[in-house]
Formats: C-alpha cells, structure tokens, sequence
C-alpha cells in the first residue's frame, strides 16, 4: 500500500485526516481542539502550539506515532516561497 504524499500547497495534516474521512470538525472534537483553531492549523493560518495532551489525541486519532506527525500542520510550501 503506498502512502499519499501530500502535494505542494495541501497540508499534510489534511492528507493524513482524510485517509480516515474525517471532517475537520470530527476530528477537531475528538482531540479536544476548538474547530477554529484546528482550521486555521490545517490552513497555515496559524501557527500550530499544540498541547501535549492534544498532541497525544492527534496520534491516536489519525492511528499514527508521535514520529509520523508531521511537523508543519499547514499547507506545504515550495522552496522558492521559503526563501
């Protein structure tokens, strides 16, 4: 089974919530993260400061180790954008 990469501007904390079709609201509530502050993760539009007891909900809901969580939550950037 190949894993799906997330491509250039989709964020890989999407990628990984929808392999479980999951609504962002599902899973926000699931790990006790407001639905606003989840999207805005998901979108880039925040920076992500997870709790740890949130940390610990995402692995166990997406079904992933701590290892496998991606870094960046929000939408991948090309490296032209980051320089």
């Amino acid at each position: 089974m190949t894993k799906k990469q997330p491509s250039e501007g989709e964020s890989p904390l999407k990628t990984l919530r929808e392999k479980l079709n999951l609504t962002q609201e599902e899973l926000s509530r699931r790990c006790s993260i407001p639905l606003r502050t989840y999207v805005r993760w998901e979108t880039g539009e925040a920076t992500p400061r997870p709790t740890i007891p949130q940390v610990k909900a995402l692995c166990r809901e997406l079904g992933i180790s701590i290892e496998d969580l991606p870094d960046e939550f929000g939408p991948m950037r090309s490296q032209s954008e980051s320089d």
